[in-house]
């Protein structure tokens, strides 16, 4: 479904990717996992078009995706929930939820809806409240939910579990296994390497903008390597 090869991308004239390849097929959890400063978040903005490669492809469903524009992406099934959330803080629950979900028109927005409300309950209970005023899982929430209006065939997810107890962290994982069950791909940036290892069905390392190292999760929470720079064991 996604394939990346050779990619190189940074940010004026500092480069921060250096031949990066991996890919996600249909209805698999990969999880990228790194290092703070190794080049997670940059190659998923490479991906979603917000950021435009110095060299290398980037292909989803076969076609290509760079100088596509994000918005497009998204159409395609192509959706990117950022480190940080990025919500709109004076809309409330339900109109977060709607903008998430312009894209397809009104005729599927209570259909999706109400699968965003079956995933996150508490989000049914606060559709009136304004996003800015939910606490910080029920935020993470909105933002997966958010992205999930959009249909995506393939969900990328930048740090889920920022700022979240262990409790709220459990619960955002969890959710993750249900919308791969439900049929969508998930690529998953998450600073606890654990939890991302133990959920992925295959995995990347990266380090310094190279990916170094890839298998099965639970393969690679077994590594030395692994365990001594990303597990603390």
């Amino acid at each position: 479904m996604l394939s990346v090869e050779g990619l190189c991308a940074g940010y004026h004239q500092l480069q921060i990717l250096h031949d990066v390849a991996l890919h996600v097929d249909e209805g698999e959890i990969v999880a990228l996992v790194g290092a703070n400063g190794a080049g997670k978040t940059t190659m998923l903005r490479a991906v979603s078009g917000l950021l435009i490669p110095t060299s290398g492809s980037i292909t989803f469903a076969g076609e290509p995706v760079v100088g596509v524009h994000p918005h497009e992406l998204v159409r395609r099934g192509l959706v990117h929930v950022p480190e940080g959330r990025a919500l709109f803080g004076s809309l409330s629950v339900l109109e977060n939820l709607q903008m998430g979900g312009w894209i397809h028109g009104r005729k599927s927005l209570e259909e999706d809806l109400d699968a965003v409300f079956g995933l996150f309950p508490v989000l049914a209970e606060r559709r009136n409240q304004p996003a800015e005023t939910l606490s910080g899982g029920q935020q993470q929430m909105l933002a997966i939910g958010r992205g999930l209006m959009a249909r995506p065939r393939l969900l990328m997810l930048d740090e889920p579990s920022t700022g979240l107890s262990p409790k709220l962290t459990w619960a955002v994982l969890e959710a993750v296994k249900v919308i791969r069950k439900h049929g969508t791909a998930v690529l998953l940036v998450e600073q606890n390497a654990a939890h991302a290892l133990a959920l992925a069905d295959r995995a990347y390392v990266l380090e310094s903008g190279t990916t170094v190292l890839d298998g099965p999760g639970r393969e690679l929470a077994r590594n030395d390597r692994v365990r001594e720079a990303y597990l603390g064991l």
